[in-house]
C-alpha cells in the first residue's frame, strides 16, 4: 500500500498552525501564521474569517513544501479551531460584527466579553438545560453572543443564513458542507447531544426562536468523513479534491482527544495557551458546579465531557511580566544572550529561590483578571495582588511572575478539587500547550496539584488531533481511542515534588481567601453606590 500522510490545521486566538502528519504520527513539518485580532474596545474582540482562511493557505502551502511530501499523497485534513461565532448571509457573505459596521470584523472571539446581559437573561430562565453546562452559560459561549447580535443589530440579524462556530466554518469553507460538530453545537451553543436537539423552551424564553433555522441541520460526530476539498479550496491549499474532511472540533478538545483519547480514565488534559482548559470524561455523566458539561460525546465517542478552564493564563504571565519596570532590561538581555525572555526569567528566579526558598510566601496573586471561568463562573470576577512593597527591578519582577505562575497553578487545583469532590478520580495531569515550554512553570502545576504530569512526545499535540480526526475520517483507523493510541507518542514526565506541600496549602488557602475578600469589598461598594 501507498504511504498515508495527514494534514492537521489549528487556528487559535493569535494564530494558525498546520502540521503534516505520517501514518505514525510523526510531524513531518509545521508552518504558522499569525492571524489578526481586533479590539475596538473593552471586552470586545472581534477577527476577520477573509484573514484567517488567507493565513491557514499560506501556512499549509509552507508546511506541504517543507515536508517533502508529494500532495497526492495527503488523505485527509482534520480542523480545529477557538470556539468563535461566524454569521453568514446568502451565499456565504460574512456579516459584521462590528458596532462600526467593518466587513471584515465578522468574528465574535470566545474571549469577547460583551454580552453580559444577554447571558444573565438566559441563565434568568432556570431552564434545565443548564445543568449541562455546569449550572450557568458562560458570557464566553455562543448564545449570549447571538443574541447580543439580535439585540443590537436586528437587521443584520435578519438576514443570517447561517451561524457556525468557527471549527464549523472552516469545514464549511473548505468543502461546502453544512453541518456542525457535536463537539461545538454541545460545548458552547447549548446543543443536547444526549437527546439529539437544542432546548428550545429556553430558546424561545429569550428571543431565539428562530435561532435552529440558523444553524445546520445535520450534526456530525467526531471522526466522521463530510466531504471532500472543493476544487477552489484544493488550489488555495495547495492541495487535490481527492482529501477527505473531518468533522470540526474546538482546539482545546482536539489537544484532550490525543492527550488522553487512548487512555480516557484517571486522566485530566490540561490544554495551556491564552487561557486554561481542563478536560476530563467519564462514564457517566457527573455535574460539577461551575464546571461545564457534562457534554455527551463531544471529545471522545461514548463518553461524558467535563470542562473546566481558567479565562487568562498564559495572556496573565505575558500581562504580568510586561507591566514590570524590569521588563526592558529582560528583553535587552536576553536578545544579548540569544535566549528566550522567559528562560532567563526562569534564572532570575532560579538565582532568588537561591537566596530565598520561599520568595512568595508574602506575595500573592488571584489571577480572574478576565474573569473566573471555573469554578465560580463569574465573569465579573477581578485580579488581586496582595503583599506589594517598593521593590523594583530583578528580584521584583522574578518573584511577580512566581507568584503568577502559581495563581494559574491553585486555580487549576481549585477545579481539580471541586471535579474531585463530585466524584470524578484524577491521578494524572496530561499538558500540552504553552506551559509544556516552561519547565518551571511544570514545576509548580505538578507540586501545587500534587499530581504528576505526562506531556505526549509531539510539540503541537493540539495540531496532531486535528490529523487524528482527519485519519479516522478518511478510514485509516476504525476509531478515535484507535488512531490516539497509534498517532500519539509518550513524552517527558515530570513527577511532583510534595516536600513543600504545607507551604503550597497553606499558600492555596490564601488563594481562595482572596477572592472571598474580594467579593466582600463589591459588596461594600455595591452598598455605597447604590
Amino acid at each position: 500500500m501507498e504511504k498515508a500522510f495527514y494534514i492537521g490545521i489549528d487556528v487559535g486566538s493569535a494564530s494558525t498552525r498546520t502540521g503534516v502528519y505520517n501514518e505514525a504520527g510523526q510531524r513531518l513539518a509545521f508552518a504558522t501564521r499569525a492571524i489578526k485580532q481586533f479590539h475596538p474596545k473593552v471586552n470586545f474582540v472581534e477577527q476577520s474569517s477573509t484573514d484567517i482562511w488567507g493565513m491557514i493557505c499560506e501556512a499549509t502551502k509552507e508546511a506541504l513544501a517543507k515536508s517533502g511530501v508529494d500532495a497526492k499523497a495527503i488523505r485527509s485534513i482534520g480542523f480545529d479551531a477557538t470556539c468563535s461565532v461566524i454569521p453568514l448571509g446568502e451565499d456565504g457573505v460574512p456579516i459584521s460584527v462590528s458596532e462600526d459596521g467593518e466587513d471584515d470584523h465578522d468574528i465574535i472571539m470566545w474571549m469577547d466579553h460583551r454580552a453580559d446581559e444577554e447571558t444573565a437573561a438566559i441563565n434568568a430562565t432556570g431552564n434545565d438545560a443548564l445543568q449541562y453546562v455546569g449550572g450557568e452559560v458562560s458570557i464566553e459561549m455562543e448564545l449570549p453572543k447571538i443574541l447580543w447580535l439580535k439585540k443590537h443589530f436586528p437587521d443584520r440579524y435578519a438576514k443570517i443564513w447561517r451561524l457556525f462556530d468557527l471549527a464549523d466554518y472552516l469545514v464549511w469553507r473548505s468543502t461546502g458542507a453544512d453541518v456542525a460538530s457535536v463537539c461545538t453545537l454541545t460545548c458552547k451553543w447549548n446543543y443536547l447531544a444526549h437527546e439529539n436537539r437544542f432546548p428550545q423552551d429556553m430558546l424561545d424564553a429569550v428571543g431565539l426562536d428562530d435561532l435552529t433555522s440558523k444553524v445546520p441541520s445535520t450534526v456530525a460526530q467526531l471522526g466522521a468523513p463530510v466531504g471532500q476539498l472543493s476544487e477552489m479550496a484544493a488550489e488555495q491549499l495547495g492541495l487535490h479534491t481527492g482529501v477527505i474532511v473531518a468533522s470540526g472540533i474546538i482546539d482545546a478538545h482536539s489537544g484532550g482527544l490525543a492527550l488522553i483519547g487512548a487512555k480516557p480514565d484517571g486522566g485530566l488534559a490540561l490544554i495551556s495557551g491564552t487561557s486554561n482548559c481542563h478536560m476530563i470524561v467519564s462514564r457517566k455523566p457527573i455535574m460539577v458546579p461551575g464546571v461545564w458539561g457534562p457534554y455527551f460525546g463531544a471529545m471522545i465517542p461514548d463518553y461524558w465531557l467535563g470542562e473546566g478552564g481558567q479565562s487568562a493564563a498564559g495572556s496573565l504571565v505575558e500581562w504580568t511580566i510586561a507591566q514590570s519596570d524590569a521588563w526592558p532590561d529582560l528583553k535587552a538581555a536576553a536578545k544579548a544572550q540569544d535566549k528566550h525572555p522567559i528562560a532567563l526569567l526562569n534564572e532570575w528566579v532560579a538565582d532568588l529561590e537561591s537566596r530565598d526558598p520561599y520568595p512568595t510566601r508574602d506575595l500573592h496573586v488571584l489571577g480572574d483578571h478576565h474573569g473566573n471561568r471555573s469554578p465560580r463562573a463569574n465573569p465579573h470576577a477581578r485580579g488581586v495582588v496582595s503583599g506589594l512593597t517598593l521593590e523594583k527591578g530583578r528580584d521584583a519582577l522574578a518573584r511577580l511572575y512566581l507568584a503568577t505562575l502559581q495563581a494559574v497553578a491553585y486555580g487549576t487545583r481549585h477545579i481539580i478539587e471541586e471535579m474531585s469532590k463530585a466524584g470524578h478520580s484524577i491521578d494524572t495531569l496530561y499538558v500540552c500547550g504553552g506551559a509544556t515550554k516552561n519547565p518551571l512553570w511544570l514545576r509548580e502545576y505538578a507540586n501545587i496539584t500534587g499530581r504528576d504530569i505526562q506531556m505526549a512526545s509531539e510539540e503541537d499535540v493540539v495540531t496532531l488531533g486535528a490529523a487524528i480526526l482527519g485519519a479516522v475520517a478518511c478510514g485509516a483507523f476504525a476509531s478515535l481511542p484507535e488512531a490516539s493510541s497509534a498517532l500519539v507518542q509518550q513524552g517527558d514526565k515530570v513527577k511532583a515534588d510534595l516536600t513543600k506541600a504545607a507551604f503550597h496549602d497553606a499558600k492555596y488557602q490564601v488563594y481562595l481567601n482572596l477572592y472571598e475578600n474580594r467579593e466582600h469589598h463589591n459588596a461594600l461598594m455595591a452598598a455605597a453606590t447604590l
